[in-house]
């Protein structure tokens, strides 16, 4: 979730499920409640016929982090940090950047550098 737009999109969906979100920021929900299969299932069709698509690999989810790092850095904020882009991400995703890299490259083929240059 990069906009706006697409919060809101999914803040209707869960409130049609009856779900209430504690945290809703880029790629990311928080519930109050358990969410139950029926729930993850429709939750699932009714963002993929939006356009958007529920993630529940690890890895993905990690990947989508990271991306959505780089796009609030560099889109988002009114000056890109101060710090090394590995350190700024690094901090942001919440794990050490040699990891992320790894992971990064295993599933995309493409070093996190190139993704700040084209993301």
């Amino acid at each position: 979730m990069v906009s706006l737009r697409c919060k809101l999109m999914v803040k209707e969906e869960l409130k049609k499920l009856g779900l209430h979100d504690v945290v809703l920021e880029l790629g990311v929900i928080e519930l109050l409640e358990d969410i139950t299969k029926d729930q993850r299932m429709q939750l699932k069709q009714n963002l993929s016929k939006s356009g958007l698509k529920l993630m529940e690999n690890k890895k993905s989810i990690l990947i989508e982090k990271i991306r959505n790092v780089i796009i609030e850095m560099i889109h988002y904020t009114e000056e890109l940090p101060k710090v090394n882009y590995s350190d700024y991400i690094s901090e942001k995703a919440g794990y050490k950047y040699t990891y992320l890299e790894n992971i990064f490259s295993e599933v995309k083929g493409i070093i996190i550098l190139i993704c700040v240059m084209i993301c």
